[in-house]
């Protein structure tokens, strides 16, 4: 006998690739938004759908009935980014412009502003919040007790105001409304105005605050200067009376060479230096007149010739000498007239030569009196120079001394100025907050309102319900439906076998009419085309538990393929509860384990069945280690010779769950049929019982889903829901 293996290269027609899983996950899996698997969940969970909704309604209903009603109150200012100067030009217009990139950001913080607590406490602090009974009431809070410390109390009506509080700012704009919520109408109203006029009045208080610094800033260093000032004054003073200065004239602003002109000295030395130079001046005059008068003969000169005296004299003299000349045109030289003109004429000479001499006298006198003056000048000049190069080595350490007085005072006016200005226009500037709207008393409640509440409720009832629903479907992993084979186990699914109505499957299968039959023709069918050659030569049967209808179904598979002629061998190798000798009426003192502890011939234990060409081999006796037996080279050969002698050889293995039987005779088939209970098995342990199986490689040709029950209330979402299979009429109707 060869013994080469004869299993074939096989593939399954829709073969999974275990390697994947998550794109064949995605192709067998049903759609992520199927509307209709959504509505046949809603319509098998109807009644807990409409108890979540119900309650959630009723609860909202009641919550509404019992709420107290409140009223809301309404302020709307408006938020400009800048304010005007009421005095003087704002100082920070550089400062303005930039943030007029920056408006959203600053109206946002406008909005924090309101919303914190040191607006809520100057609130309080107006309207005397703390201790008012009306206002606990009106807020739906307990009073304080006697006990209660003054920040507990504050805390708490701080806590209050903040909470009912609603500061909406809309986008684009910048008007601000500020909402206020109470039990009491007239306290909202009053609430929410004192906000905003509290909110502005804080605005212009940080304002004021903020140049406080400044002020107090400049102030110090104008004390600071005022001192320097006096100081530098002082000594200033102190050094002219110890160095003997005496400043004359305004020498203010005067500083080095300029301030020495301002001293006594300084000013004697100028006037006698232009008395000086006025008394040079007039000794060279002088002496100019005296050389002309002393270098031509007396009479000649101008100066004396310009005196009025010898004007006066030369005159008469010619008067007198034409006089003589007419005397002595008639008389001789002694004739009386004549002689008495001669004597009067030299009186005139002798007079005109004395006044001439006169003239020339005093302008000699003249020279030597300028002579006389500018030497005296000269010398005085002399004295005071010296003085006042003395005075000024002293004044280089006045004019140092000047200047820093000067300097102290132009700082200390200019302090003086700004600290004048900063208390003129401290805090004196418009509000950039102002209101459009004041808040009036609410006529009507703004909470509860029912048929919001209601609407809300019936929202969240049903997410409640969809979330319930989903969770439901989540954790419920068990199979159900066809779709959870391809769906939970990744499997193809080969048939669907119904559950038996009334009676023994196995008298159902005896019927070739009933529902139970024809599912296994159809699997009969699918196995005809579940590989690339068509049926598998070598299938093994299994299940990840006992009791979900492995054995039927092998029995089924090889009943069905015998009647199509096939000649079919059917294996019991559940070595631990064999039951398929049962189903023949056969006896089992000899089979599959006889075989597999011996050498006797496969044919020694092949037990024929009352159906043509199905033949079975029993179990045999139960042995202590079956699993030693199943995995022996001895099972391989076995398979290897019915496999020769017959068309389909169908082994019906234990369940995988706990034994290692079917994982190693799953690697000698050419094919495995997983069979799965509907409404017992669970994702996790067919999950793990699949695990098993493909750790050895086998040909998974599918699943086979049994006892389903089309008729289940919870099948509704399942496409065989309300399925009935063709079944024949014992009627003599009409076939449809």
């Amino acid at each position: 006998m060869n013994d080469q293996p004869i299993l074939r290269d096989i593939q399954p027609t829709n073969s999974v690739d275990l390697h994947d899983e998550p794109e064949v996950f995605q192709a067998m899996t049903r759609g992520t938004f199927d509307l209709r698997y959504i509505a046949a969940a809603i319509r098998s969970n109807l009644l807990l759908i409409s108890a979540i909704i119900t309650v959630v309604l009723g609860a909202a209903l009641v919550a509404t009935l019992l709420d107290t009603p409140r009223y809301t109150a309404n302020t709307t200012i408006q938020i400009n980014d800048s304010s005007d100067r009421v005095i003087g030009e704002n100082d920070d217009q550089t400062a303005q412009e930039s943030n007029f990139y920056d408006v959203d950001r600053f109206l946002k913080t406008q909005t924090d502003i309101l919303r914190s607590r040191g607006l809520a406490q100057r609130v309080a602090l107006k309207l005397k919040l703390q201790g008012r009974p009306e206002f606990y009431t009106a807020m739906e809070s307990k009073s304080p007790g006697a006990g209660a410390s003054p920040e507990a109390m504050r805390n708490q009506v701080v806590g209050l105001l903040l909470g009912n509080l609603k500061v909406n700012l809309p986008r684009d704009s910048r008007i601000v409304t500020i909402s206020f919520e109470s039990a009491d109408p007239g306290m909202s109203a009053e609430i929410a105005n004192a906000f905003a006029t509290e909110f502005i009045q804080s605005n212009l208080q940080r304002k004021f605050d903020s140049s406080s610094y400044a002020r107090e800033f400049v102030s110090n260093q104008l004390a600071e200067a005022k001192q320097r000032v006096e100081q530098a004054e002082r000594d200033l003073n102190d050094y002219s009376r110890s160095t003997g200065l005496i400043r004359t004239g305004d020498a203010a602003g005067e500083t080095g060479e300029a301030a020495a002109g301002g001293s006594v000295t300084a000013a004697s030395l100028l006037q006698l230096n232009q008395a000086a130079n006025q008394a040079t001046a007039e000794r060279v005059a002088a002496e100019g007149r005296w050389r002309a008068i002393s270098s031509v003969p007396l009479l000649s000169s101008r100066e004396v010739l310009g005196n009025a005296t010898v004007s006066g004299l030369m005159t008469d003299r010619a008067t007198t000498q034409a006089e003589l000349q007419r005397e002595l045109s008639k008389h001789l030289e002694d004739y009386p007239t004549v002689r008495e003109k001669r004597a009067q004429l030299a009186r005139l000479d002798a007079e005109l030569q004395s006044a001439a001499q006169s003239v020339r006298n005093s302008i000699r006198a003249e020279m030597l009196a300028a002579q006389g003056t500018e030497q005296a000048l000269m010398a005085k000049l002399e004295s005071l120079k010296g003085e006042t190069l003395r005075e000024q080595d002293k004044t280089v350490q006045y004019g140092l001394l000047k200047r820093e007085a000067d300097t102290n005072r132009t700082l200390y006016d200019g302090l003086l100025k700004r600290y004048n200005e900063l208390n003129a226009t401290a805090g004196i500037s418009s509000s950039n907050v102002s209101i459009i709207d004041t808040a009036e008393q609410p006529s009507a409640p703004t909470s509860p309102n029912m048929f919001k509440n209601m609407l809300l409720a019936l929202l969240v009832g049903v997410g409640l319900a969809a979330l319930t629903l989903f969770v439901k479907d989540q954790l419920d992993d068990a199979i159900r439906v066809p779709e959870d084979i391809e769906a939970k186990l990744r499997l193809p699914l080969l048939g669907v076998v119904p559950k038996a109505t009334g009676r023994d499957p196995d008298s159902e299968m005896g019927d070739p009419k009933s529902p139970i039959s024809e599912a296994y023709n159809s699997l009969r069918a699918a196995l005809l085309y579940s590989t690339s050659v068509g049926l598998p030569q070598v299938m093994l049967v299994t299940s990840a538990q006992s009791a979900e209808g492995k054995t039927t179904t092998s029995f089924a598979i090889a009943a069905s393929l015998a009647r199509m002629g096939r000649k079919v061998a059917l294996i019991d190798a559940d070595l631990r509860r064999p039951s398929i000798h049962r189903r023949f009426g056969l006896p089992n003192n000899r089979g599959l384990t006889d075989l597999l502890t011996s050498g006797d011939p496969v044919e020694s234990a092949i037990l024929a069945t009352p159906q043509e060409n199905l033949f079975v081999i029993a179990s045999g006796p139960i042995p202590p280690s079956p699993t030693e037996l199943v995995s022996s080279p001895r099972m391989e050969h076995l398979i290897q010779e019915l496999a020769r002698s017959h068309d389909v050889v169908v082994i019906d293995s234990p369940p995988i769950l706990g034994l290692a039987d079917a994982p190693a005779l799953s690697a000698l088939a050419d094919g495995v049929i997983f069979v799965v209970e509907s409404e017992r098995g669970r994702r996790g342990s067919l999950k793990t019982a699949l695990r098993r199986l493909r750790a050895m490689r086998p040909i998974l040709l599918g699943a086979v889903l049994t006892k389903f029950d089309p008729t289940r209330s919870g099948n509704r979402y399942s496409e065989y829901y309300g399925y009935q299979y063709y079944t024949y009429e014992q009627s003599n109707r009409e076939p449809d």
